[in-house]
């Protein structure tokens, strides 16, 4: 009879991994969970009354142990200090980092040339103005007015009209013009 039941077991064992795969959500965890489960089973196998489902006895054993591991892990683990999770986990959602890096992107390719170039090599690469006129054969002035121009091209493709500023308040192109 024993034999009978432990073969039987055994053909159930393809429906248990794929249930242990839906309560783990992880191969190993379900690999353990469905160890666990026929291990229980196997020793139990003598509570189990012929002529009743095996299936379904052999679900809610799987499903007893999965409930026994989760309350065990939830008894065991240490309490959290949910500011301590938020400065740990929280962040900026990582699609945020490509939106503006493609932003960037566009913007950069709206820029001249020139002034593109300069603007790289002195904020991308680190270049001095010394490095860059060398590298690009042009003077020192020119690489400073390229970078000035060009950074300021960035902020108006960025920002639109209103450009922040790297010192002070954020002002509208053309506002200096009108005061006097």
């Amino acid at each position: 009879m024993t034999n009978q039941v432990y073969r039987e077991i055994e053909t159930q064992i393809p429906n248990l991994r794929r249930y242990a795969m839906v309560l783990a959500h992880n191969p190993v965890a379900a690999d353990d969970l469905l160890q666990q489960s026929m291990t229980r089973a196997l020793m139990k196998s003598h509570l189990f009354q012929p002529g009743t489902n095996l299936r379904a006895w052999l679900f809610t054993i799987m499903h007893n142990v999965h409930v026994s591991n989760v309350r065990h892990v939830a008894a065991t683990s240490p309490a959290v200090d949910p500011d301590t999770v938020e400065n740990t986990y929280g962040g900026p959602a990582p699609q945020d980092g490509a939106v503006a890096l493609r932003a960037m992107h566009t913007a950069l390719a709206s820029i001249p040339d020139g002034q593109r170039t300069a603007v790289l090599l002195a904020g991308v690469e680190g270049m001095s103005y010394e490095e860059i006129a060398d590298r690009l054969n042009i003077s020192i002035g020119t690489v400073k007015s390229r970078i000035h121009r060009g950074r300021r091209a960035l902020r108006s493709a960025l920002y639109g009209r209103i450009r922040p500023r790297p010192r002070g308040e954020a002002r509208v192109f053309g506002a200096e013009r009108n005061q006097q």
